[in-house]
């Protein structure tokens, strides 16, 4: 394909996305042709996943101009409210519940201005010690052996001050709030930890996101995603993590 026919299609995806063609000024065609030409239009990864993929990559940092671009285009693509907010509820619990401040305020304001009500919070009347025991069985399913090793090692008294609050609040509440499948979230983890610049994390939940009915191109195809949003060095790293284990 040419530089041209990049152009073309990049201009025809953001057309598509955003109902325009225009472009920041300064980046010339960096954008239209290896984004939007390029990346958009790679086979592995339905269009949606995509646009989940780098939503949860901008909702780590989070860069706020873009996910308002992102969210309303994600919107437009058919993702409901409820899959929007999971995935920045999601994302937060990697970057911080304080991105949730700015992200979940922008979604609202989106929501708003297309007459979307912001879905209710899931209701929260699980004990801890259920949170305890369903985060740890979805954890095993998720990881299989994996999931008791590196920090998540129970015999670990320095991580173990934090783990069993991440299992509790991360797999056993965020993992079963409505509104994203499994396979969803495992996408939201991928591309998080690839923007966040955690290889390690990424080389577990990408083997994981596999447990979770998600293929090895998939597994990829999320990480590329974020490249241009977080970074190409990053999604390289992530690459680099990904490929070692998929051997």
């Amino acid at each position: 394909m040419t530089r041209q026919e990049l152009r073309a299609q990049g201009s025809a995806t953001l057309q598509t996305l955003f109902g325009s063609a225009e472009q920041t000024s300064g980046l010339a065609n960096l954008l239209t042709e290896p984004v939007f030409g390029g990346v958009w239009n790679r086979p592995g990864l339905a269009r949606p996943d995509r646009m989940l993929c780098t939503i949860a990559a901008l909702a780590t940092g989070p860069r706020l101009r873009a996910l308002r671009r992102h969210l309303a285009a994600g919107v437009d693509l058919g993702l409901s409210a409820e899959a929007i907010r999971e995935i920045l509820v999601q994302a937060s619990l990697y970057a911080g519940f304080s991105a949730a401040e700015d992200t979940l305020a922008l979604a609202a304001e989106i929501f708003a201005e297309r007459g979307i009500p912001f879905p209710a919070d899931p209701p929260e009347d699980v004990s801890l010690e259920e949170l305890t025991r369903r985060g740890t069985e979805l954890m095993g399913a998720l990881h299989g052996d994996r999931a008791r090793q590196g920090y998540a090692s129970a015999d670990n008294p320095i991580t173990g001050a934090l783990y069993p609050t991440a299992i509790q609040y991360g797999y056993g509440e965020i993992w079963f709030r409505p509104g994203l499948e499994r396979r969803q979230r495992a996408l939201v983890a991928v591309a998080g930890f690839t923007a966040l610049r955690l290889p390690e994390q990424v080389a577990k939940f990408g083997q994981s996101a596999l447990n979770m009915g998600l293929s090895k191109t998939e597994v990829v195809e999320a990480i590329i995603q974020t490249a241009p949003y977080t970074g190409f060095p990053p999604a390289l790293n992530a690459l680099g993590a990904i490929s070692a284990v998929f051997k």
